[in-house]
């Protein structure tokens, strides 16, 4: 479907191209660029092996090129005219926004339109200069070699001096004795928090000294923000664009979390994203309490904090400087970083403003505290969102928090202890936000049925279940409705609490670090006891779902289970009619659980639609296309005449591609796959039995979703009792998805191998038949070209499990919110549509370029349905064949296979 809308603006002619472009991505780059023109919010479909992304690339960069050049020569009109004196601007040259002189005399509003036509010429010097600065700094950087060897090399003097500045400060510190602080260890005092002055948001300061700051600070360019799911998906956007007419001038910026870009070994020790960002704030932090530390040296002895030795201005200057000046992925950055020993993850922030694209993760721009934080400014900027087939559920996710019974009793346990330990030296101000922390935490598992001072693992849950209240009602009954979360919040997030209790469980909370048994430490006996107990439990239950903590760091999600429960205590500022917040009281306390659900996901999109230019929402299967404009875009309040939609075919000829939807089996057995009906013997059997068939004729790999991992474990089960397992390993060596995603890689290798092995040698085995599921690992991402997927199977319909609290809430939310979809109601929509997504993802899999060829086979009745029907991609609906019966689908499947073989 292409929406004439698309190409309203200047019609751009010719796109540079690094190769001869296909007709369709012609069409899409026009689209894209009357889209961009025009201030659209665009959804834009093109199948992958359409090329998409150089047709991203090379559209939008066309499209800014020619703003910026129609902008210069503004710009330069309107100076011709400042400076030869003129009295007045035509209303065309004159920009929007200006005073409203309606009423007033005319010399008055002659008066006011001079002045602001002196305005605007001399804030157009301004940018000029500016601008003629920066490209003369960069140019430098591009001629001359030598400056990136002399930065270098003053650094390595730099750290050598401050080496040896510390060795004679140790030398004469010998011999003086320890001068114990208030009774505290040496390295204790970091663990104290500073005094919390004010509830009022401070001026948060960035680490850098004050006066650096206006060197580092520009003006943002106008630019295009490019945003995609994971970091090999940006690494290869970044190739592309490295490969593209325009890699040699484009001023570009990768953007990622410190996790991905820290180069203090140190810190990236620390593994969990939460506990590198605290420890990277506290040490800037640290730079600057440094200097105030310093003058007070004669009077007091400090402790001596860490601060980073990669954190230097000039350092940073001129990384931010060198990574305009080339085109960089995130991998290129960290070497630069590291060879010249600056933050890649400050020197990528200072290089926003200048730049004119910038490559940066999902959770980075759709999460506004994180956006704000990494100095992102939308405000009549282009944003392109690539893979966004999952928009939505990406924005529930990045908003949604879950915390477990265990987790909130082991921080009221670190807590109070802490509190204990430190109550001499902590501010009023800090006891009291810690007693409200404690008493919300307390609060939260007397809601699950549990007492915050007793054992979670050893405590039973009476009433077992699933319970969902508003935010509102939530509040009230666990009575925490007095208290300011959004200062509790804020306290959190400036005080470092969680940074400095997870220091303090480190010290004491092991068993290896041995406490001291002086009156106060015998305060902390009980806690590596407790700690212990809670670490036995949790590693039970197993927190899946746990946002930020990473599967692999397991030991620390009971180490800081605070940074969790501020994620928790952030959700539940959302307004109550946006979110829900469930009660999931299991067999014990500590494998309880309190999780907010978000319901709304456009209240967090609509600041993105409304501050942007343009918004284009991109991915090479975005059917079926309603949710998004429903759920996302006239729920976030944007104008339905803004919305446009292009989708354009594929690049491959329709003979080299089979679809059919298979209604019926070998033995005349109808197929459909309810949850009823697919347990039953017949069913399976009637699965095995058209597997075996078409295992006969088609070569290659053959790769078959199921709904779920245990309906495919289900159904290996059977097969293998009833035999036709190995009759179906005669012919194909049969290969499942592992759960773990580490396994993946080998599966998918093994895989390859037999297939290229089976190709080479001949013989009875023909190729390999890989078993996979809808929404796994390889569902997704993963491509199955030429001989890995001669044929894609979809066993059923992967409808969502409808008994789930969640999914009901979210249903029962759209019904009341949305109106009826042609006489359907918004929750069935919803199931539909979210099934058809997931279909869809996982029968692109196969076709990957224009020469490629792949069958498609849809294993139900149901597909037949026209409001089923016609959510399947264009490309494929348009070629798709329906069989009532078995026979004739097995001979049109070995006609094409057999003349596809014939002709290669």
């Amino acid at each position: 479907m292409e929406s004439g809308a698309a190409a309203a603006g200047p019609v751009p002619g010719r796109f540079p191209f690094p190769y001869t472009p296909y007709r369709i991505q012609e069409q899409f780059m026009e689209a894209l660029y009357g889209a961009l023109e025009a201030g659209r919010v665009g959804i834009f479909e093109s199948p992958t092996g359409t090329g998409k992304s150089l047709s991203l690339i090379c559209g939008a960069l066309s499209w800014l090129r020619d703003w910026e050049e129609k902008r210069r020569q503004e710009e330069e009109q309107l100076l011709a005219l400042g400076a030869g004196g003129q009295d007045a601007l035509s209303p065309q040259q004159a920009r929007p926004g200006s005073a409203d002189t309606a009423g007033q005399p005319d010399w008055v509003a002659a008066f006011v339109q001079r002045k602001e036509e002196r305005d605007m010429v001399d804030r157009l010097k301004e940018e000029q200069i500016r601008r003629k600065k920066r490209e003369e700094r960069l140019e430098k950087i591009r001629q001359n070699v030598q400056l990136k060897y002399a930065a270098k090399r003053k650094r390595c003097e730099e750290d050598e001096a401050k080496r040896l500045l510390q060795l004679s400060k140790e030398a004469l510190s010998q011999g003086a004795g320890e001068d114990a602080l208030d009774q505290l260890d040496h390295n204790e005092e970091e663990l104290i928090l500073a005094e919390y002055e004010s509830d009022d948001e401070k001026k948060v300061v960035s680490g850098l000294e004050e006066d650096d700051d206006d060197d580092l600070e520009e003006e943002h360019v106008t630019k295009i923000y490019y945003c995609s799911r994971t970091h090999s998906q940006l690494s290869q956007f970044v190739r592309e664009v490295q490969k593209s007419p325009f890699g040699k001038d484009t001023r570009l910026v990768s953007l990622g979390s410190r996790q991905n870009l820290c180069v203090n070994e140190e810190v990236r020790r620390l593994g969990a994203l939460q506990l590198i960002n605290d420890r990277c704030m506290e040490m800037q932090k640290n730079k600057h309490e440094k200097k105030s530390n310093e003058e007070n040296e004669g009077k007091k002895r400090r402790v001596s904090r860490m601060v980073c030795p990669f954190y230097s201005f000039e350092q940073i200057q001129f990384l931010r400087d060198e990574v305009l000046v080339e085109v960089k992925d995130i991998e290129q950055l960290v070497s630069l970083g590291r060879e010249t020993k600056a933050c890649p993850y400050y020197g990528s922030r200072f290089a926003i403003p200048a730049a004119q694209l910038v490559v940066l993760p999902y959770q980075m721009l759709l999460h506004e505290p994180t956006r704000n934080a990494a100095g992102i400014k939308l405000k009549d900027q282009v944003v392109i969102i690539d893979e966004a087939h999952n928009l939505i559920d990406t924005i529930t996710c990045i908003h949604s928090a879950e915390v477990s019974g265990s987790q909130l009793c082991c921080a009221h346990s670190q807590l109070s202890q802490y509190m204990e330990r430190y109550r001499k030296r902590l501010k009023a101000k800090n006891l009291m936000y810690i007693k409200q922390i404690l008493y919300l935490l307390e609060r939260f598992v007397a809601m699950l049925g549990g007492n915050v001072n007793q054992n979670p693992g050893s405590q039973a849950v009476s009433q077992t279940g699933t319970v969902l209240k508003s935010i509102n009602d939530f509040l009230f009954q666990s009575q925490i409705d007095n208290i300011n979360l959004f200062k509790v919040q804020r306290y959190c997030e400036k005080s470092l609490i969680s940074r400095k209790l997870f220091g303090f469980v480190e010290r004491y909370g092991g068993p290896a670090s041995a406490v001291k048994t002086n009156k106060e430490n015998q305060k902390l006996a009980g806690l590596q006891d407790f700690l212990l107990t809670l670490q036995q439990g949790s590693d039970k239950e197993g927190t899946p779902q746990s946002p930020p903590v990473e599967a692999e760091h397991d030991q620390l999600r009971t180490a800081s289970p605070l940074m969790q429960i501020e994620g928790f205590l952030s959700a539940l500022t959302n307004a109550n009619q946006d979110g829900r917040v469930i009660l999931n009281r299991q067999g014990t306390v500590g494998q309880s659980s309190l999780k907010f659900l978000l319901l709304n996901p456009a209240v967090h999109f609509a600041k993105v639609v409304q501050e942007c230019r343009a918004v284009i929402i991109a991915g090479g299967t975005m059917q079926p296309v309603a949710d998004f404009r429903e759920q996302l875009l006239c729920c976030a309040g944007v104008d339905p005449a803004r919305i446009v939609e292009f989708s354009c075919g594929h690049v491959i000829p329709p003979e080299n591609i089979l679809p059919i939807i298979l209604c019926s089996g070998p033995s005349n057995q109808q197929l459909v796959f309810t949850y009823q009906t697919r347990d039953l013997p017949q069913m399976m059997d009637e699965t095995g039995r058209i597997l075996c068939n078409l295992c006969n004729v088609i070569p290659g790999g053959v790769v078959c979703f199921f709904p779920s991992y245990e309906y495919e474990k289900q159904v290996y089960g059977h097969w293998e009792k009833t035999g036709l397992l190995s009759r179906l390993a005669a012919r194909k060596k049969i290969f499942q998805e592992p759960k773990k995603a580490n396994q993946v890689e080998q599966v998918l290798v093994e895989y390859a191998k037999c297939i290229k092995r089976c190709s080479q040698t001949g013989g009875q085995m023909t190729g390999a038949l890989l078993l996979s599921v809808v929404g796994g690992k390889m569902s997704e991402g993963i491509n199955f070209s030429d001989d890995l997927g001669r044929c894609v199977i979809m066993v059923g319909m992967p409808y969502p499990n409808i008994k789930s609290p969640e999914l009901q809430e979210k249903m029962t939310w759209l019904d009341k919110t949305m109106p009826r979809d042609g006489g359907q109601a918004p929750s069935r929509v919803l199931i539909e549509n979210l099934c058809m997504k997931a279909v869809n993802q996982s029968i692109g899999r196969a076709i990957r370029h224009q020469k490629d060829f792949a069958s498609i086979l849809l294993l139900d009745h149901r597909y037949t349905r026209p409001a089923i029907f016609n959510k399947l991609p264009q490309w494929i609906r348009e070629r798709t064949q329906v069989k009532p019966a078995f026979g004739s689908a097995f001979a049109e499947l070995r006609k094409f296979h057999r003349g596809k073989l014939d002709a290669l």
